[in-house]
């Protein structure tokens, strides 16, 4: 849920930036839908609101969606299904307090216009709730879909970042090849709050140094915590040497919690099946080496989605909310 108290440590963006990301503190966020699914499936998508007001209730940060615009049978994964920003909007909506994250949205597949105002619609509607995460896609059947090329996709991506970022100030001016703004005309709504939350998937085929100083945080894949803690310190000592404050690190973590509450683990795709104990303290671990937020995947839970949901929040919020 957002509270809109922060440390001064992290810059202050909007609600759900500053609640969410906290110094030295780990937050748990949930990846929808939450729904269990095999490989090669689809979400049957029931029950899906009802299921984030839960979520909501239970005191969890954040909600993220990702944005898949085809299913790609070789790739495994449908997502959601819904349209990222069509279903941020009706979460807005259903929701009141907890943070409406894109993980994340494919810069070169949209124009930044398009994405500029979506995303302010939300954040303006769900009044300050929108994280929105941002990467260069690693579908490469997508491309010509949608008659995109795909080796240009990384400077597409620079391109369409600047042309936001310009886009939120008052008719502005800028040049590039996704077009000319001249001053003359505004792009509406702006941000609820002080600019869009922008956060960086990996690397989105920049340099280490671009994502660190472009950003307002990054978003980071699974490892074990001995490589994460190297990554995240590689990740802080950037962020020094660009002159840049501190910015928050998040990752995702795929979960199978049993109900053995001492079960060591098992290794699942981008993740561990385990009882309780092992994810509080693995995630304790995380928590010290530098992660302000973890969103849970729970596409390969094997119980029950509500039982799971109330056993996390019993177990894990009181020391990660």
């Amino acid at each position: 849920m957002l509270d809109d108290r922060s440390s001064a440590a992290f810059s202050r963006i909007n609600r759900a930036f500053n609640a969410v990301f906290r110094p030295d503190r780990l937050s748990l966020g949930l990846v929808l839908p939450l729904e269990a699914y095999a490989v090669g499936q689809e979400p049957s998508m029931r029950g899906h609101i009802e299921a984030a007001q839960l979520a909501e209730a239970l005191g969890f940060g954040a909600l993220w969606l990702r944005d898949v615009p085809f299913n790609v049978p070789s790739f495994g994964d449908a997502g959601q299904v819904f349209d990222p920003f069509v279903y941020l909007g009706a979460l807005s909506a259903a929701t009141d307090r907890i943070a409406l994250g894109a993980a994340s949205i494919i810069l070169p597949l949209r124009h930044p216009a398009h994405v500029a105002k979506a995303a302010a619609s939300v954040d303006v509607m769900s009044e300050g709730r929108l994280l929105l995460g941002i990467a260069s896609g690693d579908r490469p059947e997508e491309y010509p879909a949608m008659a995109m090329g795909y080796a240009d996709r990384a400077d597409r991506f620079r391109d369409s970042v600047a042309y936001m970022r310009a886009a939120a100030e008052p008719y502005p001016r800028f040049d590039s090849g996704h077009g000319r703004l001249a001053g003359d005309i505004d792009l509406l709504p702006k941000p609820h709050g002080a600019r869009l939350p922008l956060l960086i998937t990996g690397g989105s085929r920049q340099s280490p140094e671009w994502v660190a100083e472009t950003g307002d945080g990054w978003i980071t894949y699974p490892r074990d915590v001995h490589a994460q803690r190297q990554v995240v310190a590689e990740y802080r000592a950037r962020l020094v040497q660009a002159g840049q404050p501190e910015k928050p690190v998040l990752q995702s973590l795929y979960v199978d919690v049993l109900a053995d509450a001492d079960a060591p683990p098992r290794p699942i795709h981008l993740g561990f099946q385990s009882g309780i104990a092992f994810l509080h303290s693995y995630l304790k671990e995380l928590e010290a080496l530098g992660v302000n937020h973890v969103a849970l995947n729970l596409r390969f839970n094997q119980a029950p989605i509500e039982t799971t949901l109330n056993h996390l929040s019993d177990s894990l919020l009181p020391d990660f909310a």
